[in-house]
């Protein structure tokens, strides 16, 4: 770790959670913003692929109280 990322991650740890969970969000979005083309465009083509799918009845919904209740049985 890098001495300015070390002094950064000690200053960080001192703001109050909520200033730190902003922190941590306004960090993601960075990352993300400078992400990969070729990856965002594969997602976006994903993305219009299953809108596709679900505006001609295709697409199996299910709904989430299903998929979680699925999900609790599955992590028990």
């Amino acid at each position: 770790m890098s001495a300015l990322l070390e002094e950064l991650s000690k200053k960080a740890k001192e703001l109050a959670v909520e200033e730190r969970a902003q922190l941590a969000q306004e960090l993601l979005e960075s990352v993300e913003q400078e992400g990969d083309p070729e990856i965002q465009a594969a997602w976006e083509t994903e993305i219009a692929s299953r809108i596709a799918k679900y505006e001609r009845g295709e697409a199996k919904l299910i709904p989430a109280a299903e998929v979680f209740e699925t999900a609790r049985r599955l992590t028990q």
